[in-house]
């Protein structure tokens, strides 16, 4: 999912905790390059990863990176 507002860009990536391990949004984010399509509209782009544990059905892990 993709968020364009107020002059920046948030590509999200979402995970289950137990079924991928932790780090694994923000790796997918980085090798699909998610941030190299909205470069050409010259607004910056900040890569949001979220992991969320199916244990407790709460968020587990929430990283941002600029990219």
């Amino acid at each position: 999912m993709a968020v364009r507002v107020a002059g920046r860009v948030y590509p999200f990536e979402f995970k289950v905790l137990e079924q991928t391990g932790p780090g694994a949004a923000t790796a997918q984010l980085w090798e699909r390059g998610c941030a190299d399509g909205y470069r050409s509209l010259g607004e910056p782009v900040h890569l949001v990863a979220v992991e969320f544990s199916a244990a407790t059905r709460n968020v587990a892990g929430l990283e941002a990176e600029v990219a």
